[in-house]
């Protein structure tokens, strides 16, 4: 085993036949319903490190598994100004009901895995779209952002190792760990095990051949972070 554990809340754009979001099924392509490319990029990480990884099954526009199980935008009414009526129409019963199918089991499951077998490192990843369609003036400036909230061990190690590679790479922006890291608060944080949170810009890891080439980018970086943790 490797020690290593990554996660990708955000994997996939499922949305079960039972679950109706009222929304135009074109939407499920873009990154309001998933992080585009993390599912590849995760997997293709965990074959070249040897590392387990944990994957979210359901669409962030179904429930939104990195975020805390009270957070108002757990089941979101909107994203990037796209209304989504049929999660607007949830009452509290089947919000609830929600919560209990998808969150809970997907959260009780990593804490398990945790429990089992404590990773010395987790590696959170997600990918960001470089301009939200909302708010198209705010250009994020890296090609991977990073994200942590108090625990800092790995990610300031790490964005010096992306720099190090050749890689455009600081503080995620707009948004930092300290406003939304849930999964990573949850998991990681609360077990005082270190984590690297990364943010792929998407376009870099939308077809294979960008996800192959960003797995060999930051497979050593990863891989480096670990080592200086053993230090």
């Amino acid at each position: 085993m490797s020690g290593l554990l990554l996660i990708a809340d955000h994997a996939s754009n499922h949305v079960p036949a039972d679950v109706d979001l009222e929304i135009d099924a074109a939407l499920l392509g873009q990154h309001m319903a998933i992080d585009i490319g993390a599912d590849p990029l995760g997997r293709m990480l965990c074959d070249r490190l040897g590392m387990d990884g944990v994957f979210g099954a359901v669409s962030r526009l179904v429930i939104d598994l990195n975020r805390e199980a009270d957070a108002p935008a757990l089941i979101p009414i909107e994203s990037d100004g796209h209304a989504i009526p049929g999660n607007a129409r949830l009452d509290a019963e089947a919000r609830q009901a929600r919560i209990e199918r998808f969150w809970r089991p997907y959260h009780d499951g990593i804490a398990r895995r945790i429990a089992v077998d404590r990773p010395r490192l987790i590696i959170s990843l997600h990918s960001f779209t470089p301009r939200l369609a909302s708010r198209p003036a705010e250009a994020r400036p890296w090609q991977v952002g990073v994200l942590y909230n108090r625990d800092d061990r790995a990610a300031l190690p790490g964005i010096a190792a992306l720099r190090e590679a050749g890689i455009v790479a600081g503080d995620n922006e707009p948004y930092s760990g300290k406003q939304l890291n849930a999964t990573m608060n949850l998991h990681a944080e609360a077990n005082a095990i270190p984590y690297l949170g990364l943010e792929v810009r998407q376009d870099l890891i939308a077809d294979a051949d960008g996800v192959s080439l960003w797995a060999q980018r930051l497979a050593p970086v990863i891989m480096s972070v670990a080592a200086g943790l053993r230090r």
